[in-house]
């Protein structure tokens, strides 16, 4: 027996990530969260040109496609490598099949300059036709000349803004800085330690491994009367294994729910991405429904269909070869680490 359902959606990748694994152990081991950002992410950043940023979205959108999730929604960050990175990762997401919704978030780490570069990179690619969103990196790491146009630039085109908020307790200020900007359709990201009665708007991406292994604590987005999705911030692409983490952590804090509700936080992604509803995806196991999901590890899709095209079938992609994304990827990430 298969079940088919449309295609998910990640609500927060960093596809550039995809190149972390097995990176050279950063100078001093990292005892907070801001401390994890300036000795990994931070240098990881910096590092990137455009072929590694190429070969990591093809293996995250890969392995995106593998585990069923057919929408990406990422938010990129090279400051070294930001004029036309986003259509690298926009070209190698379609050429893998899967669809895409990108952002560059800006930040002034590297100055007002970089941030204004930032910044053009989104308008850029959004007027040249590219599926994107404004990206923020986050207030904490953002003049408030740069949050406003943000938020003007990210009016001016009809598109949202993509932003860490609260991750961290060094974000803490966010809700004041924001306030007055943030609409309906701008996507929160993390939101840990964003008070219950806060008051801005948007689709709120909670990533419960993420929060997890940066130990920045529990979001509990249940208490929240946003929207939220689920992400996975860069951990691979597989939406089912946020979902099953998503529910348990509720659970731990909430004995008498099920995982209904965290099935709801994965449809939201549909909202973000309407075109993956049409998407099909031919599973390993049936039911799909939350209460079997959220028990059975190892399910897997069968066969995937993207605007009408199968673009995975019999456990490979039809469109590329997975073999050789992965020896290039390996060998790009050779290179990253050197740089590190």
């Amino acid at each position: 027996m298969a079940a088919v359902t449309p295609g998910l959606v990640c609500a927060h990748h960093h596809l550039y990530s995809a190149l972390a694994r097995g990176m050279p152990a950063p100078p001093r081991a990292p005892t907070s969260f801001q401390e994890i950002l300036e000795q990994v992410w931070w240098r990881l950043d910096t590092a990137l040109d455009l072929e590694m940023i190429r070969w990591s979205a093809m293996l995250g959108a890969l392995e995106a496609l593998e585990s069923g999730t057919t929408a990406i929604v990422d938010h990129h960050e090279s400051p070294n490598a930001i004029e036309g990175s986003l259509d690298v990762i926009a070209e190698a997401c379609a050429e893998v099949g899967v669809r895409s919704l990108l952002a560059y978030g800006i930040t002034d780490r590297h100055g007002p300059d970089g941030a204004r570069r930032g910044l053009a990179e989104n308008e850029r690619f959004i007027r040249a036709g590219g599926r994107g969103l404004v990206g923020v990196h986050a207030a904490f790491t953002c003049s408030d000349g740069s949050l406003h146009a943000a938020a003007a630039l990210a009016e001016d085109l009809g598109v949202g803004v993509h932003v860490h908020v609260c991750e961290g307790i060094e974000d803490i200020d966010a809700p004041r800085r924001l306030a007055g900007l943030t609409r309906d359709d701008w996507l929160l990201a993390h939101c840990v330690h964003l008070p219950t009665d806060h008051a801005l708007q948007g689709t709120i991406a909670h990533n419960p491994m993420s929060n997890l292994n940066n130990a920045v604590g529990y979001a509990d987005p249940a208490r929240f009367s946003n929207p939220v999705a689920l992400g996975t911030d860069g951990i691979g692409g597989n939406v089912l294994e946020s979902f099953r983490l998503a529910y348990v952590m509720e659970r731990s804090a909430d004995v008498t729910c099920g995982p209904d509700t965290a099935w709801t936080w994965l449809e939201t992604g549909w909202g973000l991405v309407p075109e993956a509803r049409a998407d099909e995806v031919t599973w390993s196991y049936d039911p799909m429904d939350p209460w079997h999901v959220a028990f059975t590890p190892g399910i897997i899709p069968r066969r995937i269909t993207i605007d009408g095209e199968v673009v995975f079938a019999d456990g490979r992609p039809t469109r590329v070869d997975a073999d050789e994304i992965r020896a290039r990827a390996r060998e790009q990430a050779v290179r990253l680490h050197a740089r590190l």
